[in-house]
């Protein structure tokens, strides 16, 4: 809308930073912001019997730590194999600590600023921290319940002991203490505390000792306290070569082998405790794009400020006593809401190591033997399968070497002609990479948009950005102001006396190790109209060009929002005609604030409505009046349910799209996004079902948003369905 797009050109020199002089800037922009949510609020919130902004949306980051609650709940659901728990609480702690790095680091700045609300439900960033704070103390403590009275207990049951201190037998204890003296004690660094010896510098999510003591140093000077940093070279799980009965595997946990043996640091100075702390920092880069020559080089200056941010949150053993908690807060400048308690390591996600150090497949998923299409094994040219028709890939059921396949060929292909593809997320050593480095040494026209932005990716991207170059290859890196979020790969090869496009279209990234865990559809076509518009989105990524009017996909941040709300106002149309209305929608988040508006003025005339939410949320469903045909689900299982898919039933003539983008601000107003329409009626059925039918009919891992914001799970009332249960005994082999 206007509006937005107003908005939009504001925002890109008014956002969100992390140095010194972001704190206007914050203010600033929670007025931009506060003009678009009104915009999008004014039909629902103009009498004084209206619901409040507060009634109408639901809080996102709360939304998430709700998101986070249904991921622990994995790890005490009895049907998964106990080591596939596991790693549910691991992650579980790891998408905390991401959390804390970028969406409470941002709230602490907008506190900071003063500024008074900035999301749809108009609560300031002073009340969010501190609903923040309660919940995730709640969360914490259920975390390490989980652990200790229910994973530790049954991995031992299974021969897998953690074994605390007191539990080590003496052959045991003489194996760790030469493990401690060669392997431990060198790369250790003890920091006493006095005038000559600040605090040192604490790096970001690294494992820390604080050590209480008695005596005095080689100086004569008393010795209170020490800080003793773990290098991150050692592993925090250490396993037994010895262990206490065959067939068993016993680990100990690096914190209890440097607390037995932390004497060894300080010879004739009494050591009256050791306790582990651990400080997540601010990990959000700002880089004004507006004054910089050269977005690499501005990425590479920043990253490592990232390791020293502004702390926001600190982890500490449960037992540290007062005097040196007080130290710790006032050291990192946080208060007791910041401060969280560890009934066990201060980093859950380290015991994931675990999965990986045993060989017990009966504890873990049973592996998959992803398929390759058959119309797209039909032929060893990929290309022929391509001409023959379009085909939908849905991973991991189905097999991501498809579009390895895909791009190896264009690359070894003497017809092929030029290579064009975005990058998002593709990892370290990503085949792809290698191939697009083939492809231009082999002096083919190879164009790769890589995005320097990607969360937490940014090194990573930059070294691939750099390979690409020093092969020849032309590289972007987005546009200025947008992330390049679109993903797309097209390929134009000479056939005969002509020249013709192969395009694939995808819902995640082109990441191989992703590709096996996150459910994503791929689209391979030649339609002419198709090729056309994402070699003009190309053209004008790359070549900064107006955009031109496409005829197939919806790009944002021009036409995707737009044509999306007019498919709900047609459904809105039609529900008022008396006729049946329906809308679908599969994403990892709904959070912008004129979607859930329409979302509500479609609900509210009569329109059913299916939404398949993964994490965030803040539509509020079921409501008498405003959404009661809103139905909100989240689907937590085996894989992460990660692609993006929308639906219209416009009176029969059915519009079904998959898409890179989800319904958030972010994603519609300041992000290179692409949605595409599924035409071909088969392949339009099975997306359809693919993509909603079974997650609508999931009795298993699906739980249901409820008005009052708690997610319930779904219990079976008869044959149990798990949506990705049927998918892999429909897509894919069993091992």
């Amino acid at each position: 809308s206007p509006q937005f797009k107003k908005t939009e050109v504001k925002a890109k020199k008014q956002r969100i930073g992390t140095y010194d002089g972001s704190m206007k800037l914050l203010a600033k922009e929670s007025t931009i912001v506060k003009e678009s949510r009104d915009q999008s609020e004014h039909e629902m919130v103009s009498s004084p019997t209206s619901p409040s902004p507060g009634e109408l949306y639901f809080n996102r980051e709360l939304s998430f730590l709700a998101f986070n609650e249904r991921v622990l709940a994995q790890a005490n659901d009895t049907k998964w194999p106990l080591l596939e728990r596991l790693k549910f609480l691991g992650i579980s702690s790891t998408n905390l600590d991401e959390f804390f790095e970028t969406r409470v680091s941002l709230l602490i700045k907008q506190r900071s600023a003063g500024v008074l609300s900035i999301d749809p439900d108009q609560r300031s960033p002073s009340e969010v921290l501190k609903s923040i704070s309660m919940a995730t103390k709640e969360l914490v403590k259920k975390q390490y319940a989980t652990l200790n009275e229910k994973i530790l207990p049954e991995l031992s049951a299974i021969g897998i002991n953690l074994l605390p201190p007191k539990a080590w037998s003496k052959s045991q204890s003489e194996w760790l203490l030469k493990y401690f003296e060669s392997q431990v004690l060198p790369v250790l660094s003890p920091l006493g505390l006095d005038p000559a010896h600040p605090f040192p510098r604490v790096s970001n999510k690294s494992l820390n000792f604080i050590v209480e003591l008695d005596g005095k140093g080689a100086f004569g000077r008393d010795v209170k306290v020490a800080i003793v940093p773990a290098p991150r070279i050692l592993p925090r799980i250490i396993r037994m070569p010895i262990p206490q009965k065959e067939g068993e595997h016993d680990f100990v946990l690096l914190a209890d082998l440097v607390r037995t043996f932390m004497v060894e640091l300080f010879s004739n100075i009494a050591v009256k405790g050791v306790y582990q702390f651990r400080v997540t920092r601010n990990s959000n880069l700002f880089v004004d794009e507006e004054e910089i020559d050269d977005l690499m080089k501005s990425l590479l200056w920043e990253l490592p400020s990232r390791k020293y941010g502004e702390a926001v949150r600190l982890e500490v053993e449960s037992n540290l006593s007062d005097p040196l908690k007080k130290l710790l807060l006032k050291q990192f400048k946080l208060s007791e809401d910041e401060l969280y308690f560890a009934d066990g390591p201060v980093n859950l996600s380290r015991l994931v190591a675990i999965y990986d150090l045993v060989d017990l497949p009966q504890h873990k998923f049973d592996p998959i033997i992803p398929v390759v299409p058959k119309v797209l094994a039909r032929s060893p040219k990929i290309f022929e399968s391509m001409s023959e028709q379009d085909c939908l890939v849905h991973h991991p059921y189905e097999s991501f070497s498809v579009v390895q396949d895909f791009l190896r060929q264009a690359a070894h292909d003497p017809n092929v002609l030029v290579i064009k593809q975005t990058l998002y997320r593709t990892g370290f050593d990503s085949v792809l990479v290698g191939d697009l480095v083939e492809a231009a040494r082999r002096g083919k026209e190879v164009t790769v948009v890589v995005e320097l932005r990607a969360k937490f990716d940014e090194e990573a991207n930059i070294n691939l950005a750099t390979k690409l170059q020093e092969a020849g290859a032309h590289v972007s890196y987005g546009v200025v102001g947008y992330k390049t979020h679109a993903k797309m790969l097209m390929v134009v090869r000479r056939e005969g006396d002509s020249i013709k496009r192969y395009v694939h279209l995808g819902t995640g990234n082109y990441h191989e190790k992703t590709a096996r865990l996150y459910t994503d559809f791929s689209f391979f076509t030649t339609n002419k109209e198709i090729c056309e518009d994402v070699h003009h989105i190309f053209l004008q990524i790359t070549g900064l060009t107006k955009p031109n009017k496409l005829k197939k996909l919806l790009h944002a941040p021009f036409t995707l929002r737009k044509k999306f709300m007019e498919h709900i106002e047609q459904e809105i149309h039609n529900a008022k005609a008396g006729k049946k209305a329906h809308i679908m929608a599969k994403c990892n988040a709904l959070t912008d604030p004129e979607m859930i508006s329409a979302l509500y003025k479609a609900s509210s005339a009569g329109v059913e409505v299916d939404l398949i939410v993964r994490g965030l949320c803040c539509l509020r469903p079921l409501v008498k009046g405003l959404s009661e045909n809103i139905r909100v689900i989240s689907v937590v299982g085996r894989f992460l349910e990660h692609h993006r898919a929308y639906y219209f039933l416009n009176d029969g003539d059915e519009k079904m799209y998959l898409s890179s983008a989800d319904l958030m601000m972010r994603n519609l107003n300041q992000r290179v996004e692409i949605a595409f329409l599924i035409e071909n009626e088969k392949l339009k059925k099975r997306a359809i079902k693919e993509a909603f039918t079974y997650c609508l009919e999931d009795n298993s891992t699906a739980w249901l948003l409820g008005e009052d914001g708690i997610y319930k799970k779904i219990v079976a009332n008869g044959p149990e369905i798990s949506c990705q249960t049927t998918l892999l005994n429909k897509l894919s082999a069993a091992k």
